[in-house]
């Protein structure tokens, strides 16, 4: 490592110290940030008095760089950058667990910072990797792995430390959120839409991370972790997806005034924390409903600054490798002023963060949509009324749709009033079992009245 220097020293221009990186992954987002730590070179020296610069690039498939990156080093040898003593930083942008895991690992312990975008490691293993970077006394930057280019983590971690984070809500993944998008605006069916995203590169030919709500748990992990000191994986978190949603209950969610959008919902409760991600029905006057395409919007309530709202592109090269950037950017200050550590990664101190229990999707109580497929014949809507009003659930509106052409089956929709989950799932079990009820109920819960 190299020895610091004292940030007065670096400021009036008398020393220039060179900050070197290790970059192991050169696909997209590692371009994005060879490109912007390039492009942007003689800009962050005016504003940090620092050469910042990647010395050595790891990729098991790249042969070349491009003209402009001839000078840096390439290697198919990740560990060519963990035991080179002159790289400061790691920046890691393979994915994936292993060998991500253990090359972070070895660099920590190595002595070197280093920087991931690798949502699915931390949420999975963070708690591993940022314990074995406290006891080396070395620096961990995750800013690109929630939000893509939104300042998601540094808002929570930095700017909203002084609040008790109230709740967490928002809209992360960009290819689930632009399928629902298309499905809205243009009425096209999911697997249709699905098809043009992988053929568009915004879905991946294995989008299951995607649009079953997995990369949106992971990223929620992260946040709650900052958000509320705890130690929190996605496994236990609440996670539905987007692929039963049919054109039927994009148009009747158009009806009713709301947007369907998959979001991730956390609420503090004091001893105990809500966590889920599941597709929401979101009244249109709300900003959320307003996101479309692929951007990310994430909302934070703090005690003191109520409800703070941050959108933009939660992925794609250069957004991407400009949040990596600024992590390699803030290290590279803390190195020079000696000060690694002087915020904690995941904000609380590591000493103070405590088991809380997660609340249970039972226990959860607001409004719902139901669409049943039902037989076209007299006495259905009592029936199901009936079974409904036993439960304890009130029903707020009703919508039937005739039958179309030969068809036996048609939809009939209901938004209910607040209902306790438990009911709801005790309510909707009795009702399947209905002869008039000829598939799976679709339900979804409503953003209204939770808040």
């Amino acid at each position: 490592m190299l020895q610091s220097i004292s940030f007065y020293t670096v400021m009036n221009g008398s020393t220039m110290q060179d900050i070197k990186v290790g970059l192991i992954g050169f696909g997209t987002v590692g371009q994005g940030l060879a490109e912007t730590l390039h492009s942007q070179e003689n800009r962050l020296t005016k504003r940090t008095g620092m050469k910042i610069g990647i010395k050595t690039i790891a990729d098991t498939r790249a042969r070349a760089l491009p003209a402009h990156l001839e000078h840096i080093h390439l290697t198919q040898d990740a560990r060519d950058i963990l035991a080179d003593p002159e790289i400061d930083i790691v920046v890691e942008l393979i994915g994936g667990m292993e060998p991500a895991k253990t090359f972070l690992l070895e660099a920590i312990a190595a002595g070197k910072h280093v920087v991931t975008a690798n949502k699915a490691l931390l949420a999975q293993t963070g708690s591993e990797i940022f314990r074995k970077a406290a006891e080396k006394g070395v620096a961990v930057g995750f800013e690109a792995s929630v939000g893509g280019g939104i300042p998601v983590i540094k808002a929570l971690r930095e700017g909203l430390v002084a609040n008790r984070i109230l709740a967490i809500s928002g809209i992360m993944n960009g290819t689930a959120n632009y399928i629902l998008s298309r499905m809205t605006d243009e009425g096209i069916p999911f697997a249709e839409v699905l098809a043009e995203a992988q053929k568009l590169g915004f879905a991946e030919a294995d989008p299951s991370y995607d649009v079953d709500g997995i990369d949106t748990a992971h990223k929620l992990a992260i946040l709650m972790s900052m958000a509320y000191g705890i130690h929190i994986t996605n496994r236990e978190i609440s996670t539905e997806g987007i692929r039963n949603i049919e054109p039927v209950d994009i148009e009747m969610a158009r009806e009713f005034g709301f947007r369907i959008k998959l979001l991730a919902i956390s609420r503090n409760h004091g001893e105990h924390v809500e966590a889920r991600v599941h597709p929401t029905m979101v009244p249109g006057d709300k900003l959320l409903a307003s996101i479309n395409g692929a951007y990310n919007a994430i909302q934070f309530k703090g005690d003191c600054v109520g409800d703070i709202l941050l959108c933009g592109l939660g992925a794609g090269k250069m957004p991407t490798g400009s949040a990596v950037a600024a992590d390699v950017v803030d290290i590279a200050r803390d190195i020079a002023c000696n000060s690694v550590g002087r915020v904690p990664p995941l904000s609380y101190q590591l000493s103070q963060f405590a088991p809380r229990r997660i609340t249970g999707m039972d226990e959860l109580f607001g409004p719902y949509y139901f669409r049943f497929t039902v037989k076209d014949e007299p006495g259905v809507l009592a029936s199901i009324a009936g079974v409904l009003s036993a439960q304890g659930i009130s029903i707020a509106s009703v919508i039937q749709k005739g039958r179309r052409g030969q068809e036996a089956a048609v939809p009939l929709v209901i938004l209910t009033h607040a209902a306790r989950e438990s009911d709801v799932e005790q309510a909707l079990t009795r009702i399947g079992k209905l002869d008039a009820v000829l598939a799976p109920v679709v339900k979804i819960r409503i953003l209204e009245q939770e808040q």
